[in-house]
């Protein structure tokens, strides 16, 4: 691909960041190209198309970091940006320009890099027609239907003071499906989404077909639910949506700054028991056409398997650059951000628990009462308590080990790390989400992976509008 900035700019910034002191700097290059439509009430109602360029530059020292950014890229602006972070060095010792050489890094292949362009304006109205006809089609209670397409490719170029430089060319495509059911006075709303660092072509296996009718499912049975019960009791916690749940209350208490800093629950903790012996958690950077894959991360690092929990032991966090180096530990690849106008931190990938080896039947029949909640709508969590609450999008009663009624109104209450603890059964039916996800973090939001296998907590409490 064509490069943003030459070779020699990007070492004369380098050179220029460091001239005032700092220990690090790096030149974080982005050029994005957006297309975007949205369909309602059968029509397509807009549509978009950006492009996206621009240069951050970052000094380190210490646990300071100094951050410019510019969208206009003639090499004035470029030198006043290094300018501008190098002032965070102004007191440091021993500064002036040095020479940096940039060499090229190999970059893992874990996904498609080959695809330039986006698909032509007919193919996109083509997948959100055919989303809209298959939800209407499948029960005559679905009254409305709203579903975009995002379609992104993302180039980045990545040098650093350590005479690393590293180019990736990053696709995304998503596509998803809102439909609203409505009978007599009740409501009921489902949401289905795929996608990945791919292309439209994925939609040829995974069909807006099915997105569709999965996305009126849920709306149909959320208009026959009914009332959950409140109380404390098991949960069954559904494979592959369910890893929102991980993600939230125990994946943010594991990024490397929220641990430097004391203020996550998990803070100090490395070879200490945070879990059941049944959970084991990672993150991965590396798997291939995820949401949450990263061929390299946003500091020129590659994407990589991380053992975040291993049989209820804390093994390790999530790390960027500057918080490793100031922990004394390597980058795993975790540090991600926004676009150039933001500085990296530590992120999520893809995070997931693998098998256990309980089957679902199981997990349910050892159950006499309880939620089943199948997938999550959304929730929140504070870092430094582990306290979480989330809505369920689909859930179920639990009686008498069999699954009966859908209910509706759904919220559980906990505290992540209490939660680990009380994993009873772990099942073998492990699986990534479908691929929708965003994690928002410090005002910025990336794409990432969720998952895991079914998972059975012995006691939590739910929250609803019967009692019982």
């Amino acid at each position: 691909m064509q490069p943003m900035l030459d070779r020699d700019i990007l070492e004369r910034l380098i050179s220029r960041a460091l001239r005032s002191g700092g220990t690090y700097a790096d030149v974080f290059c982005e050029r994005r190209h957006t297309i975007a439509y949205r369909l309602q009430d059968g029509k397509l109602h807009d549509g978009s198309y950006s492009i996206a360029q621009g240069v951050g530059i970052r000094v380190i020292v210490g646990e300071t970091a100094g951050y410019a950014y510019s969208d206009d890229l003639s090499i004035e602006a470029l030198l006043r940006a290094a300018d501008a972070a190098s002032l965070v060095a102004r007191s440091s010792p021993n500064g002036s320009e040095r020479r940096i050489d940039l060499t090229g890094v190999q970059v893992p292949a874990v996904y498609d890099r080959s695809r330039r362009e986006h698909a032509s304006s007919e193919r996109y109205a083509d997948l959100l027609s055919r989303a809209d006809i298959a939800a209407r089609a499948y029960d005559p209670r679905i009254v409305a239907v709203n579903a975009h397409v995002v379609d992104e490719l993302q180039d980045v170029w990545i040098a650093s003071s350590d005479g690393r430089l590293a180019t990736d060319h990053r696709p995304m495509v998503t596509l998803g499906i809102q439909a609203i059911a409505s009978e007599h006075e009740e409501r009921g709303s489902g949401y289905a989404a795929d996608g990945g660092r791919t292309s439209l072509a994925y939609f040829e296996s995974v069909t807006p077909e099915e997105l569709a009718r999965d996305a009126a499912r849920i709306a149909t049975i959320n208009v026959d639910a009914i009332p959950a019960p409140t109380g404390e009791m098991a949960m069954v916690v559904g494979a592959g949506g369910g890893g929102v749940l991980l993600h939230e209350a125990v994946g943010h208490g594991l990024e490397s700054d929220f641990n430097r800093q004391g203020t996550s629950l998990y803070s100090g903790r490395i070879g200490e028991r945070v879990a059941s012996e049944l959970v084991t958690i990672y993150d991965d950077g590396n798997l291939q056409d995820e949401r949450g894959s990263v061929s390299v991360d946003d500091e020129g690092i590659a994407g990589a398997h991380k053992v975040l929990v291993e049989d209820g032991i804390l093994r390790g966090y999530m790390q960027d650059r500057h918080n490793a180096a100031l922990m004394g530990v390597a980058p795993t690849g975790s540090g991600r951000r926004q676009s150039f106008r933001f500085l990296p931190q530590p992120r999520m990938c893809n995070t997931y628990m693998p098998n256990g080896s309980s089957t679902l039947d199981e997990i349910v029949g050892s159950t006499q009462r309880g939620i089943y909640a199948k997938s999550f709508a959304g929730g929140q969590v504070e870092i430094s308590k582990g306290d979480f609450v989330f809505m369920i999008a689909e859930g179920y009663l639990i009686e008498d080990g069999k699954v009966t009624a859908p209910v509706k109104n759904a919220t559980i209450v906990g505290n992540g790390p209490d939660a680990m603890t009380k994993v009873v059964a772990v099942g073998n039916d492990s699986r990534l989400a479908r691929r929708h996800y965003t994690c928002g973090k410090g005002g910025q939001y990336v794409p990432v992976g969720v998952g895991m296998p079914t998972v059975k907590i012995a006691s939590i409490t739910v929250g609803g509008t019967q009692h019982g």
